[in-house]
């Protein structure tokens, strides 16, 4: 792309959070690409971040990492300070890290632990995040706060794993609507609302769960990351200068058959 939007980011600082692996991974790099200086975010993945930010130096863009863990709330307020410290000001700041408890030892855990460790990185570290950047964003006259939701919240879906991200996502998307009204006119703030997108739990789903995401997709495929990352590119872009306080849902036109039985 030789045209002017290639790099419709460029000066911009970004931050996104949970970025060394999926869907944020596919957004801290989509972010690159369009010229924005982006700050890496793990949690201790250091050389898959170190791999991330490599990457957007190839892009030509700035890269930066750091390591916090957003469990901790005395975390928060740090990683802001030195988020804004690093290029002296953020333009946009993308909430997409939560609390992997589908896969490896945090799957077997009970529902109260589960959503115990949801409801600290999920809903409090992007609801504290988002409270302390977005006044700084405001006094400065500009910005854009990006949240991650599902859009199962919507609809609901039976079963353990559907109430759990019901809850906490649902919890994430009524407050990005709220705060886009707190933080307007200065700074937007959207959210979107993936549906199947093939992750890490997507990639060892069983056959059972490969054949519904296809299923209740019109496009009869599973999303991709970079489906993800495409859409938040525009939504922090000035392409969207008129959109704030929405809900963005990418899932492939939805299509009902069998989400309401879900699974425990």
């Amino acid at each position: 792309m030789n045209d002017l939007r290639s790099r419709e980011l460029q000066g911009k600082t970004a931050v996104v959070t949970g970025s060394s692996s999926g869907i944020g991974r596919a957004i801290a790099l989509e972010l690159g690409r369009a010229g924005a200086a982006v700050l890496i975010h793990a949690r201790k993945s250091a050389a898959a971040a170190e791999s991330v930010a490599a990457e957007i130096r190839r892009a030509l863009a700035e890269a930066h990492v750091l390591l916090v863990d957003l469990a901790d709330p005395a975390n928060h307020e740090r990683l802001v300070e030195q988020a804004w410290q690093w290029r002296g000001g953020v333009d946009i700041w993308v909430n997409n890290a939560g609390a992997d408890v589908l896969t490896g030892a945090a799957a077997s855990w009970p529902f109260d632990r589960k959503l115990e460790e949801l409801w600290r990185v999920d809903v409090a570290a992007t609801m504290r995040l988002s409270r302390l950047i977005g006044p700084r964003m405001k006094a400065r006259g500009s910005g854009v706060i990006l949240n991650m939701g599902w859009d199962g919240a919507d609809r609901g879906m039976a079963g353990d794993s559907g109430e759990l991200f019901a809850a906490v996502k649902g919890a994430v998307m009524a407050f990005s609507r709220s705060l886009a009204r707190s933080l307007a006119p200065q700074v937007r703030v959207n959210c979107v609302a993936p549906g199947w997108i093939k992750t890490a739990w997507g990639e060892r789903a069983s056959e059972t769960w490969q054949a519904r995401a296809q299923r209740e997709s019109l496009l009869r495929r599973w999303g991709l990351p970079e489906d993800v990352a495409h859409v938040a590119r525009f939504l922090v872009s000035p392409a969207a200068g008129f959109v704030t306080g929405q809900v963005i849902h990418i899932n492939g036109g939805f299509s009902e058959g069998l989400a309401a039985h879900g699974e425990q």
